[in-house]
């Protein structure tokens, strides 16, 4: 086994397993709302998966609406090994059986050996030797408080999170690791591919460097075994010893050990928050004398985050499927020595920065949250508390645009000072005609004092509702149409549109009534302009006719020429 040094991890702190298709982020937050460890940062819109923060539980995989997460496929990776001259054995996880309804090793063994494995095995096999490890550490060992290490999701959130509890962790291989050494040592040129539910396996497998050579999924062998028009047959064999097949499940580990520690409490906790409880309490000095067996996962490894994901199944259904699969009796195993049964952990430093109070404060108040009461600790943004997303902001992993109640406020904000500082009259209706909204423009047009007198009220109370009716029962906007508004002696050009999807009407008035007192005035004047040259005109011609008769001109052509000066005066 390689020891996993504090430089090996500097240089590998997480594996590109689990990536982001940035085309797909649509920025909605639900993936950091379900990360236990907040191992997301937002920047330009997009999630971007803190390395040396990610534990691997593959929640933001499960619960990505728009499967913006995506599990790197070593499907050809395998293809590669297969095509080589040693030979490549499965090791299989127990929870197939979970997986594939109906279907047994034996029918798993058949179809795997069609894509061109040698063998294939239970690692059911490996558990079996990790157990007998377990037993003899508590029976030989003095220990306070044993976590188990099967899962690699826990050993990463001790490593990354609460380091001071590595003394707690069981230091022995995963019954992955157990199985392929196994294989290994009686098939000393063989390669190794574990198939199972777990993201966390292919990460596992690569810090882990000779062990196993590859790692698959569950929805990975399922397209390849689609691709390849290969059927898997239904048919459960059984085998007596094969009692190690219930370590996929909550309390599974603990059911094959011996147990024989009287002085010692036994116990199984599962999902990720569950467990970081249990380390606290480690930590505080609240337990004593307990071997805890952890699992990331709700319901173990059967709720794994690939089968989560894609088979969709029933945790109960999925207990039973590998409680009838499993003996009462071990696995004949060949254990090794204890020394060849050591694992190493190292801490993965993540050297993040804590703000001040004071700086904590600032950003809060950037936030628009001046004092507590204003910090509501809705979620939105993903993070507990007003306070953490604060932090995260100081650290460089959130944005103070994540927070809703921010950019609620804000665009509310901004949308009342555009509002209610507009030169024309605003008035908002719902479907039923009732007063939703109304600018200070509208509220001086109509006299009325303030907004709370008529919101809610019918418009009738205010205005006719002719129009507004018209557009509802036609469908077709009203743009620009003069209207005199008898109560407030008023003229305004009115235009009202129907937003269907919100079901409401705005209607938008632009008071004209002292355009249209200029516009009367001006046609007034020009009105007795006209009267005035008609009857300049009726005398001159009078008196031209008396000159025309006298210098034998005609009348016609001076007042044809009289005329277009009237029509000209009319004009101006």
């Amino acid at each position: 086994m390689a020891k996993l040094t504090n430089k090996h991890f500097k240089e590998k702190i997480m594996s590109d397993c689990l990536t982001l298709k940035k085309s797909n982020c649509k920025n909605c937050y639900k993936c950091i709302r379900h990360c236990p460890v907040k191992a997301i940062r937002f920047s330009g819109n997009q999630a971007h998966i803190i390395g040396n923060e990610c534990i691997l539980c593959g929640q933001c995989f499960v619960v990505c609406p728009q499967n913006a997460k995506q599990i790197v496929d070593e499907t050809e990776k395998v293809k590669v090994l297969l095509n080589g001259t040693d030979p490549v054995f499965v090791s299989l996880a127990p929870s197939f059986i979970a997986n594939y309804d109906g279907v047994g090793i034996e029918s798993m063994r058949k179809a795997l050996k069609q894509l061109g494995f040698y063998d294939v095995e239970e690692t059911a096999v490996g558990a079996t030797i990790v157990k007998n490890e377990y037993d003899r550490m508590l029976e030989h060992e003095d220990r306070d408080v044993v976590i188990s290490s099967c899962c690699h999701t826990i050993n990463l959130l001790i490593q990354k999170h609460y380091p001071e509890a590595l003394d707690y962790l069981a230091d022995v291989v995963s019954p992955m690791q157990a199985h392929c050494k196994d294989i290994k040592r009686r098939f000393p040129n063989a390669k190794t591919v574990f198939i199972g539910p777990c993201v966390a396996k292919k990460d596992e497998a690569e810090y882990y460097e000779g062990v196993v050579d590859a790692v698959l999924t569950f929805e990975e062998l399922t397209e390849w075994l689609d691709r390849e028009n290969i059927v898997l047959e239904k048919n459960v064999d059984t085998e007596e010893y094969s009692k190690a097949r219930f370590f996929p499940t909550t309390g599974g580990i603990l059911k094959t050990m011996a147990k024989d520690r009287k002085d010692y409490d036994y116990l199984a906790i599962d999902g990720v928050e569950n467990c970081i409880s249990a380390i606290k309490d480690i930590l505080s000095g609240k337990v004593h004398k307990c071997f805890i067996e952890m699992s990331a996962c709700i319901g173990s490894c059967v709720g794994g985050p690939v089968m989560e994901k894609f088979h969709r199944s029933s945790i109960v259904k999925d207990y039973i499927a590998v409680s009838k699969y499993a003996g009462d009796k071990d696995f004949v195993v060949s254990q090794p020595a204890a020394r060849d049964m050591k694992k190493n952990f190292s801490v993965i430093e993540q050297r993040l920065q804590k703000p001040s109070e004071e700086e904590i404060k600032n950003i809060l108040c950037q936030m628009g949250k001046t004092k507590p009461s204003q910090e509501l600790n809705c979620g939105s943004c993903g993070y507990n508390t007003c306070r953490e997303k604060a932090i995260a902001i100081y650290q460089g992993k959130a944005e103070i645009s994540m927070c809703l109640p921010y950019l609620k406020e804000k665009a509310e904000s901004f949308s009342d000072t555009i509002v209610n500082n507009s030169p024309n009259g605003l008035i908002v209706l719902n479907e039923k005609l009732e007063v939703q909204q109304i600018n200070n423009a509208a509220r001086k047009l109509m006299n009325i004092r303030s907004a709370s007198d008529v919101l809610g009220d019918q418009v009738v109370r205010i205005l006719d509702p002719e129009i507004f009716n018209r557009v509802l029962r036609t469908g077709r906007d009203v743009r620009s149409e003069q209207v005199y508004l008898a109560d407030y002696s008023r003229f305004i050009e009115e235009s009202v549109v129907y937003d269907r999807d919100s079901h409401l009407l705005v209607a938008i008035m632009r008071d004209i009534t002292e355009e249209k007192a200029e516009r009367e005035k001006k046609e007034k004047i020009s009105s007795q302009t006209i009267e005035v040259a008609d009857k300049v005109v009726d005398k001159q011609m009078r008196i031209v006719q008396e000159i025309a008769s006298l210098l034998g001109e005609t009348a016609a052509e001076t007042k044809i020429a009289l005329t277009k000066l009237k029509e000209s005066i009319a004009d101006d």
